[in-house]
């Protein structure tokens, strides 16, 4: 009986450990012996960093193609259940009826979600956010029905909570949304005492700039106390008056790592060994947002982004499959790190290494960053370059930046 690799999620680490894991296979002529399945409620990638932008229904990728040409069997539904002793996960479908399935190596890819803090009042109810496919598009439906509503300050004022990554992104593109209300007001609320506080102080004065340039308004050091239909309240007692607030502060790994005995860290990810397994069973593999991996031997972790998911998913993938051939496992390593920030009309920022320092600016950084978001993170039609691209031995981020500064020059 064949064996059974089992991945949980189609974000960027479910569907880049699926390819690696048939990559092997392949190479070693194994496709009887080990098949491949995939959970996921749909098969489609999510295109998650770019649901900032217009037209978020449309970011979204087919999978059945590729897993159909190469053989990566897909099963509909939604991981319930994670039973570590059995070797078994527990499928619920979109009709209500549970089925199971067994593993002899099962990767955890089911990606994070936004945390929204149980301490402000409102939030679960009033407030909007870009976490989701769904979710992005029920903003962006409502952005556009701004215009019929009466004009005033809260139909005219969006406020963004959190001027962190997906913040600022958030806020710097609006302006090219709100075209159609023309007295807008984009606020930018912040608990930090400075903007993009986990980004570090080399591409801020950047930052500024272009917020003040957009119009911006900027408000430091300010708590969200709660969210009301009408309007966001601080701490302070402020109130900004808007039928707008979208949450954007903070993120958690998959519940799911919750049925997977052994530590977490406090983003919820599960602690892994250099080959990304975790540290209670031989056969589970976390990945993506939901493995706490080293990304370097300086004691940085992986963050929870696309550019670490797409490495993280082909080293799961790789090693589960090599695990089961009696393959040498491949260690994770990322030491490379470039931050590409989009700062709608003003441009972009893109800064090196962990200390962000900053490589390039302004238009050609747009064009860099519009060349990952629109190519680059989507995943190949063609089956051959699919699996070939799905090699865990590649070009590090500071040689892909290069090949990048080279296709849009």
């Amino acid at each position: 009986m064949a064996k059974k690799i089992v991945i949980i999620g189609t974000g960027f680490a479910g569907v880049w450990s699926a390819l690696s894991a048939k990559r092997l296979i392949n190479l070693k002529k194994k496709n009887n012996d080990v098949q491949v399945f995939v959970i996921s409620p749909e098969p489609s990638l999510v295109i998650r960093p770019r649901l900032y932008e217009a037209n978020a229904s449309s970011m979204t990728h087919s999978l059945a193609p590729i897993f159909e040409s190469v053989g990566i069997k897909f099963i509909q539904g939604t991981v319930n259940t994670i039973t570590a002793e059995a070797n078994t996960v527990t499928i619920h479908s979109a009709s209500g009826l549970e089925s199971s399935i067994g593993y002899d190596r099962l990767i955890l890819a089911a990606g994070s979600s936004v945390v929204r803090p149980r301490g402000i009042t409102g939030i679960e109810q009033h407030a909007f956010d870009i976490d989701s496919l769904e979710s992005a598009t029920k903003l962006e439906t409502h952005v556009e029905d701004l215009a019929s509503l009466p004009a005033g300050p809260a139909r005219d004022t969006i406020v963004v909570c959190g001027a962190g990554f997906t913040g600022i992104e958030l806020a710097t593109e609006l302006p090219k949304r709100l075209v159609h209300i023309p007295n807008y007001r984009v606020v930018l609320v912040e608990n930090a005492e400075q903007v993009g506080p986990e980004l570090g102080p080399g591409p801020r004065p950047i930052i500024i700039q272009a917020l003040k340039d957009l119009g911006i308004e900027v408000k430091l050091g300010s708590a969200v106390a709660a969210v009301d239909a009408d309007g966001v309240t601080l701490e302070s007692g402020e109130r900004i008056d808007t039928r707008t607030a979208i949450w954007t502060a903070g993120v958690r790994a998959t519940p799911l790592t919750q049925q997977i005995a052994g530590p977490k860290d406090g983003l919820c990810r599960l602690q892994v060994d250099q080959h990304l397994r975790v540290s209670s069973s031989r056969d589970i593999f976390a990945t993506g947002d939901a493995a706490a991996a080293f990304a370097d031997t300086n004691g940085r972790y992986a963050l929870m982004s696309c550019q670490h998911a797409l490495q993280l998913g082909r080293v799961s993938g790789h090693n589960a499959a090599a695990d089961l051939l009696d393959e040498p496992l491949i260690p994770y390593s990322q030491a490379a790190y470039n931050c590409c920030l989009d700062l709608g009309s003003y441009g972009a920022v893109i800064c090196g290494c962990w200390k962000r320092q900053i490589k390039l600016t302004g238009d050609l950084a747009k064009r860099v960053k519009c060349f990952i978001n629109q190519k680059l993170i989507y995943p190949p039609c063609d089956a051959q370059e699919a699996l070939t691209a799905a090699n865990p031995i590649g070009p590090d981020s500071d040689q892909l930046f290069e090949q990048i500064l080279q296709a849009v020059r």
